[in-house]
């Protein structure tokens, strides 16, 4: 008999503790930690395509300045030769194919930047995607569940989340317009 006494409190016990963890992880919460979660790595990965475009802007200046560079050794080449300076000639070729093999690696540089800039645009697109989706599952279950706040004139429900991540979006381009 105090077997099953011991048994019975044993069993208040665990069900106790699973309704404690189960208040703990409040479904909506936890709904609105995945979307905030979902639109910080997506943020993240536009930062590092904006990073990309800016590293390929960078190098496209820097093939433009090596090949006005390339074609004015090859034109000191053309009147060394022309003048029948060979001495000249090979000197400005020492210059020259150095400047050749480095633009033909920038070139290929640049080349992986944008291949890697299309990739990751793209899977941003298909993200949004998927994060317009779980924002919409979100803010059905959490109207289902009547927390989805109030709705002003028929506009769809705005999340706080949302409302905050905008607001810190204006406030970094109006500081980075300055």
């Amino acid at each position: 008999m105090a077997l099953k006494l011991f048994d019975r409190i044993a069993t208040l016990l665990k069900a106790d503790a699973h309704e404690l963890v189960e208040s703990l992880e409040e479904r909506t919460l936890l709904l609105k930690q995945y979307l905030r979660e979902a639109e910080l790595s997506l943020d993240q990965k536009r930062a590092r395509l904006e990073a990309l475009r800016e590293e390929e802007q960078r190098l496209g200046d820097a093939i433009a300045r090596q090949e006005a560079e390339i074609r004015a050794l090859d034109e000191d080449v053309g009147l060394a030769l022309g003048g029948g300076k060979e001495d000249l000639a090979r000197f400005a070729l020492k210059r020259l194919i150095p400047r050749q093999k480095a633009l033909a690696a920038v070139r290929a540089q640049r080349a992986e930047q944008a291949a890697e800039a299309a990739t990751l645009g793209e899977r941003i697109d298909e993200q949004q995607v998927q994060l317009d989706a779980l924002r919409t599952r979100v803010r059905a279950e959490l109207a289902r569940e009547g927390t989805g706040g109030s709705v002003c004139f028929g506009e769809p429900p705005v999340a706080d989340e949302e409302v905050e991540l905008e607001l810190m979006r204006r406030r970094a381009a109006a500081e980075g317009g300055r």
